[in-house]
């Protein structure tokens, strides 16, 4: 099976290379990078991103936790492709393998993006009492005419294979992938995680699985059952996200039995990636504060920080 990204001549270079192992489970060739004592904490990347969107957030936490950071489906070094596509629940389901492979039940998931569909999907479906930290949440369909009109065009561009490739192409150009994540996250990229995405956003491949993902997913179905995630939950938004509204994060919230959300001034969609030190303080403070409650439950719902 081949992976996006090349094993050999790509993960040498890779952030935490020397914590990445290689697990088949759920039909895939999974690449893991596992680091740290302490608790298991399941860390997942967004859509187009792979573990190394966690790798500032990893080098706070591996004193306290044991990070498990795949890459998932379709994306960075993982290869294979799921049995009746890379749907929310296929994907959970090849997550739950991977996890029954590692002997490893998750503490509490973190998740960025689409990462936190996946982290609400699996806690609700195999442990409904751990916490769950979820960064510039997608778990919504986009307000107005792009909540039809995105998952459409999603599906049509990814059977049209030249699309991935046209992408890849042209993130190539010297300064382009810099100047596409600037428009679509409204983060500021450094240079570390600048190159990766530099590789993982030229290679066809690696889009494809993106899109394959994105076309796969249906969000109006997820966002209706939300309220039947009792977990307890912290919601994290950068104001300066281009990706995910604000107001999107606020109605997620609201939705949830038992949400809590942080407003980060200053922060785009890639907010755990700009600053990684503050993201791993939200994560270990709210996974201790969890472990600490007598019921698994969080004090004062859907409070609202904002910083």
């Amino acid at each position: 099976m081949r992976s996006p990204l090349n094993r050999d001549r790509e993960l040498p270079d890779w952030p935490n290379a020397e914590a990445s192992r290689f697990v088949t489970a759920g039909g895939l060739d999974w690449h893991v990078q596992q680091m740290g004592e302490g608790p298991s904490l399941l860390l997942l990347h967004g859509t187009g991103a792979s573990c190394h969107s966690w790798a500032g957030v990893m080098e706070e936490l591996a004193n306290d936790f044991t990070l498990i950071v795949p890459d998932l489906p379709g994306h960075g070094f993982t290869a294979g492709s799921l049995r009746g596509g890379p749907t929310l629940a296929n994907v959970t389901k090849a997550l739950a393998a991977l996890l029954g492979e590692l002997g490893r039940s998750p503490d509490a998931i973190v998740g960025h993006s689409a990462g936190v569909a996946i982290a609400l999907d699996y806690a609700r479906t195999h442990t409904p009492d751990i916490p769950v930290v979820g960064f510039g949440p997608a778990i919504t369909p986009f307000p107005g005419l792009a909540a039809k009109l995105f998952p459409a065009m999603a599906k049509m561009l990814f059977v049209n294979p030249l699309v991935p490739r046209i992408f890849a192409a042209t993130t190539r150009i010297p300064g382009e992938t810099e100047r596409f994540l600037r428009r679509a996250t409204g983060s500021k990229i450094t240079p570390g995680y600048l190159a990766c995405y530099e590789a993982l956003l030229g290679n066809h491949r690696h889009c494809e699985g993106a899109l394959e993902m994105m076309a796969n997913w249906d969000l109006d179905t997820f966002s209706d059952g939300l309220g039947e995630v009792t977990n307890p939950v912290l919601l994290v938004h950068g104001r300066k996200d281009k990706a995910v509204p604000t107001g999107a994060v606020e109605g997620a919230a609201s939705r949830l039995p038992n949400a809590q959300l942080t407003l980060l001034d200053d922060l785009g969609h890639l907010a755990h990636e700009e600053d990684a030190e503050a993201a791993a303080e939200l994560i270990g403070g709210f996974v201790k504060e969890q472990s600490a409650a007598p019921s698994g439950h969080a004090e004062g719902d859907h409070e609202l920080d904002e910083r």
